[in-house]
């Protein structure tokens, strides 16, 4: 299960609106042990493209730094569909790097943004429930 503090669910659909047309992207920081995510680093989709995500390696690298210094450690990345549902494509599946991390996507199809968690271990892709705190 990924749990997601209100604010940084918002952040990262706020991230998401604003990156429109093109996909977002970024990385969710917090407690790997938990799955409970802390803080939301949206980063640059070097792609630039409304179907592909690059996470800029530099940013990366910064939010990686962050979480560690905070006591966690990069936990997942986080990506928006922009005309599609938020389950993830053959592309995403691909780019899968870490099978420990929460892979979240942002579906921007509807007037209400829908967020999906995903866990992705050898291609193989197992939806996982989203807990939301507060509000």
């Amino acid at each position: 299960m990924l749990t997601l503090p209100r604010a940084v669910h918002d952040h990262m659909v706020a991230h998401c609106l604003v990156g429109l047309p093109d996909e977002a992207c970024g990385l969710l920081g917090g407690d790997l042990d938990t799955g409970r995510a802390t803080t939301c680093y949206p980063t640059r989709n070097l792609a630039a493209s409304a179907k592909l995500y690059t996470v800029d390696p530099k940013e990366h690298l910064r939010a990686d730094r962050d979480a560690e210094t905070a006591g966690g450690s990069i936990i997942g990345v986080f990506h928006s569909h922009t005309h599609t549902d938020a389950y993830p494509s053959p592309t995403d599946v691909a780019q899968a790097p870490d099978p420990s991390w929460h892979y979240v996507l942002v579906s921007l199809r509807d007037t209400e943004p829908v967020v999906r968690s995903y866990r992705i271990v050898d291609g193989a892709i197992e939806e996982e429930p989203v807990h939301l705190l507060g509000r």
